[in-house]
């Protein structure tokens, strides 16, 4: 009963952070800043955006990947993406090209319903490089 008390609680209070006008800021993820990826291991991508994960596979994208989930990501998606409900489970993120079509499209562009922020968008936060670290990493934790 407390867990869904708890839910109720926090979907009102991100409505109220979109009715405030919060919802254009990082409103999801309150005051907290967004940390910078280092990325400096990893093959640079350029400005325009892949259509699909380069770094699948790449150990040391998997490692930058893991530590920026963590201090970028965790807050809502959970520790090690094992999400608590409010978030979507990402987990369960379809593996291969359907699913980095899906990784890229929210992690650039958020997620917005009905005036509320329920993801902000994190293009030109995050590099290219950090998403796809992020991706890769996520994979690794892939569950059906």
């Amino acid at each position: 009963m407390k867990a869904v008390t708890l839910r109720l609680l926090m979907l009102s209070l991100l409505a109220g952070a979109g009715s405030l006008g919060l919802s254009g800021l990082a409103g999801a993820h309150g005051d907290v800043t967004p940390q910078p990826v280092d990325t400096g291991n990893l093959k640079k991508l350029g400005s325009d955006w892949l259509d699909s994960n380069p770094y699948r596979g790449n150990g040391d994208a998997i490692r930058i990947g893991h530590s920026a989930f963590a201090q970028n990501c965790a807050r809502c998606h959970g520790i090690d993406a094992i999400s608590g409900g409010i978030a979507p489970d990402l987990r369960q993120l379809p593996t291969g090209e359907e699913g980095d079509a899906v990784f890229q499209g929210r992690i650039r562009h958020g997620s917005i319903r009905n005036g509320v922020t329920y993801m902000p968008p994190f293009e030109g936060i995050l590099s290219q490089e950090a998403a796809w670290a992020i991706r890769s990493w996520l994979d690794t934790v892939h569950q059906e």
